[in-house]
């Protein structure tokens, strides 16, 4: 079978908000750099698909993807779209590549909240309609608060551990490139902040950016006729959950046990700890990333690593080493894509690291916000 590898990246914004741009022209921007970056292919003769990750409920108009093939360059060609988190598109870019039956695809996803006026009414719209929509409640992200809690208490998190890894993340991200909410503030700061809903504060929550992201996907024998600098998909799972929280085990995240055992069975992988360099990983709520790091095997004391600062700057097991959402922002459907990126930086060593220029593989991590567990893991290798 084919072996598909990243050939090319390109993306638009990460900024609070872009009005000088339209979507659509963000997602040109996005595609030109992709289309050069990989070598300076031709989307009408070169790219046999398109796929578009987005929800029409975030863009207000249904059937969004027909508003993609003039900035993406595809004149005549299939386009479709996936509902869902963008690292799901790459799972199905990656079949397409391995099926045989094609040599590239690109990948397209985008967000762009600033232009959003109903945000809560899309956010309660997303759960379930029979059981926890009616509730209607004051603050949306409550379930996302009981999720947290559930999970701090059964695992002996306490608040001050959550707030190392939300300052520890925040300052990470000033060595990224693309983070406007990055910042240094201490533990005692995020202890004072006022609840949003407990136990999570302002802090808790990664604030909107506005991002394009366009990835051009290849088989590893056609994407040498353009670039000799491409990264490897070693293996990509995802996993859905139930259809609402009512059934959830909210003291765990199962559907990231299930991706990890399913990518690692399909990648070799017996000890992540040991064999994976990096971890790219959901931080849209803070818990999430730690939910994670438990699921993964990556800690047995989550809460202890934390104290001991584990997952800092300078801690043996990097995780969004050069920051995440939080510092990053939510790019909504874009998020998976987003650490698609910093994991390629990594690993072409354009972010000028040496700590990181003898990594070999990365794991990504995306979990579709904000109501959703459908849950996508992806290994990427030099």
């Amino acid at each position: 079978m084919s072996q598909p590898v990243v050939l090319g990246i390109g993306y638009s914004g990460f900024q609070p908000s872009t009005s000088h741009y339209n979507i659509r022209e963000m997602i040109y921007e996005a595609a030109a750099k992709a289309y050069e970056d990989a070598g300076g292919i031709d989307p009408g003769s070169d790219v046999d698909a398109f796929v578009s990750c987005q929800e029409d409920f975030w863009e207000g108009i249904s059937i969004n993807d027909e508003f993609v093939p003039d900035q993406l360059g595809a004149v005549l060609k299939p386009v479709y779209t996936i509902s869902g988190d963008s690292l799901q598109c790459v799972l199905s870019a990656y079949s397409m590549i391995r099926s045989g039956a094609f040599d590239i695809v690109v990948v397209e996803s985008h967000g762009k909240p600033s232009e959003i006026l109903t945000m809560r009414d899309i956010i309660l719209m997303s759960y379930d309609p029979i059981y926890i929509r009616p509730l209607n409640p004051e603050n949306v992200f409550v379930f996302n608060a009981l999720e947290a809690k559930a999970f701090m208490e059964y695992n002996k998190i306490d608040r001050e551990a959550l707030g190392r890894y939300v300052i520890s993340s925040l300052r990470k991200g000033l060595r990224g490139r693309r983070n406007p909410y990055a910042s240094i503030k201490n533990v005692e700061a995020y202890l004072e902040e006022e609840y949003v809903v407990e136990p999570l504060t302002k802090l808790d929550f990664a604030p909107y950016s506005d991002a394009a992201v366009v990835v051009v996907i290849a088989s590893e024998d056609v994407a040498k006729k353009f670039s000799d600098e491409y990264i490897k998909i070693s293996g990509v799972w995802s996993v859905s959950g139930t259809s609402s929280i009512v059934y959830d085990d909210l003291r765990e995240d199962t559907m990231t046990k299930i991706a990890a055992r399913k990518v690692f069975d399909m990648t070799g992988i017996k000890d992540p700890v040991r064999e994976i360099g990096v971890f790219e990983i959901d931080e849209r709520i803070s818990h999430v990333p730690l939910m994670v790091i438990k699921a993964l095997r990556l800690s047995e004391d989550v809460n202890r690593d934390l104290m001991m600062g584990r997952f800092d700057e300078e801690g043996d097991l990097p995780v969004n080493p050069f920051g995440g959402a939080l510092s990053e922002g939510n790019v909504l459907e874009a998020h998976g894509l987003a650490r698609l990126v910093n994991a390629y930086e990594i690993l072409k060593g354009s972010l000028g690291s040496r700590r990181y220029s003898d990594v070999e593989k990365i794991l990504i991590h995306s979990r579709r916000w904000p109501s959703s567990r459908t849950t996508t893991l992806a290994i990427l290798s030099r």
